[in-house]
C-alpha cells in the first residue's frame, strides 16, 4: 500500500542522468490533481553526504528505526527530491 511516511525501494533518478540505482526512498506526499504522482526523498547509507542542519540521520538507536525497514544508519537526503508516478 502506498502511504505518506512509508519507505519504499525505488530506482531514484541521478542528477547526471546515469543509470538509476535501486535505493530506499521516503514517500513524502501525494501531489494534488488527477495523476497519482508522489514527491519522494532519497535515503542513503552514505552518512558523510549529510548536509548538517538540513538532512536527517536515522540510526539504530532511534525509536522508529526498527519500523523503517532500513538495514543500517542512513541519511534522509532532504536535498534530493523527485516527483514520480506511483505506477513506476
Amino acid at each position: 500500500m502506498i502511504a505518506e511516511a512509508r519507505i519504499v525501494l525505488f530506482r531514484f533518478p541521478q542528477t547526471d542522468q546515469s543509470e538509476a540505482k535501486l535505493r530506499p526512498a521516503l514517500l513524502l506526499r501525494r501531489l494534488p490533481g488527477q495523476y497519482n504522482d508522489w514527491i519522494i526523498c532519497m535515503i542513503s547509507s552514505q552518512l558523510h553526504r549529510e548536509i548538517p542542519d538540513f538532512d536527517e540521520v536515522i540510526t539504530p538507536t532511534d525509536s522508529d528505526f526498527q519500523h523503517s525497514g532500513l538495514k543500517s544508519a542512513s541519511v534522509i537526503r532532504i536535498s534530493r527530491l523527485a516527483v514520480v508516478n506511483s505506477d513506476q
